[in-house]
C-alpha cells in the first residue's frame, strides 16, 4: 500500500492512497475513504510525513566511513545518531535553494523508516512492528559547516535539508533494498540496505532505549558511498527499490 499526502488541484491538502493511476482520499492518515478520488497526475505530492522528529543514522555503511574517514579499522558500536527538525521537510519535485552559508551543498540518498505508534524500550525483535512503511529521503548536508560549527543544526537542519517521498510504501521488507542515487541522470551512489552496518532493527531498537518514537516521526539510516556535490541547476534522485524514486531540483542561492 501507497500512502500519500497531497494537494489537489485547488489546494487543499489531503492523504490518500494510491492505486494504479488514481489517488483514494482517505480520512486523515490511515482513516476510512471518503469516497472521493483524484487523478494521481493531476494532484502535488508532499512529504508523506508530519514527524515531531527526524533521527538519522550517521556512518552506517563501511564505503561511506571509508571516503569520509578514510579508516575502516575501527566501526561504530552502536548507530551514532543526530537530530533534523521539522522544518528541514521537503517535498518530493521541490525545488532546493541552493544555501547562502554553505559553499559544499551535498546529497547523502538514504532509506527512511515512518514509525505507526509510540514506541519506547523495544527489542530488536520486535522493532519492524511499530514501523508504520518506508520511503526515500535525501540528507542534505552543508559540509563545510558541518566541519566548522560546534553542532550539527546549521549543516544538517536548515530548511528544506531533508526531502521526502514520494510516498510510504507499508509492504516492504527492508534487510535487502537496492539504494541508487543519481545526479543529472548520473548514478552516484548505488549499494544496497543489506550493507548497513547496523539493520532497521537494531537503529529502532537503540533509538527506543532513551527516546520515544511516536507515531509519524522518521527515521534516516545512513547513505552508502558516492556522496557528493549539488551545483544550482542540477537535478537530484534517490531510488528505492520496491517504493520508487524521489526527485529534487536545486534552485538560485536564497
Amino acid at each position: 500500500m501507497k500512502i500519500v499526502r497531497f494537494a489537489a488541484p485547488k489546494g487543499s491538502i489531503h492523504w490518500g492512497i494510491v492505486e494504479e493511476n488514481e489517488v483514494k482520499e482517505t480520512e486523515g492518515l490511515l482513516g476510512s475513504f471518503t469516497g472521493k478520488n483524484f487523478v494521481l497526475s493531476e494532484v502535488r505530492l508532499l512529504a508523506p510525513v508530519e514527524p515531531s522528529k527526524i533521527v538519522c543514522v550517521g556512518k552506517n555503511y563501511v564505503d561511506h566511513i571509508e571516503e569520509m574517514d578514510g579508516d575502516v579499522s575501527s566501526l561504530p558500536k552502536e548507530p551514532g545518531l543526530f537530530l533534523k527538525a521539522p522544518n528541514a521537510l521537503a517535498d518530493p519535485e521541490d525545488i532546493i535553494p541552493y544555501p547562502a552559508f554553505t559553499k559544499e551543498f551535498h546529497y547523502e540518498g538514504e532509506l527512511a523508516v515512518v514509525i505507526a505508534k509510540p514506541m519506547k524500550e523495544v527489542p530488536e525483535d520486535e522493532a519492524l512492528n511499530y514501523v508504520l512503511g518506508y520511503t526515500c529521503a535525501f540528507d542534505l548536508t552543508a559540509r563545510d559547516a558541518q566541519r566548522e560549527d560546534l553542532q550539527w543544526i546549521r549543516a544538517k537542519s536548515a530548511d528544506k535539508f531533508c526531502p521526502i517521498g514520494p510516498w510510504i510504501e507499508t509492504r516492504l521488507d527492508p534487510t535487502d533494498l537496492g539504494i541508487k542515487t543519481e545526479v543529472n541522470g548520473q548514478i552516484r551512489q548505488n549499494s544496497r540496505t543489506s550493507l548497513m552496518i547496523f539493520s532497521v532493527r537494531k537503529i529502532l531498537s537503540c533509538i527506543s532505549s532513551f527516546m520515544t518514537l511516536f507515531p509519524g516521526d522518521v527515521v534516516l539510516t545512513g547513505t552508502p558511498s558516492g556522496v557528493g556535490e549539488l551545483r544550482r541547476g542540477d537535478v537530484a534522485s534517490v531510488t528505492v527499490e520496491g517504493i520508487g524514486t524521489l526527485k529534487i531540483s536545486i534552485g538560485s542561492q536564497k
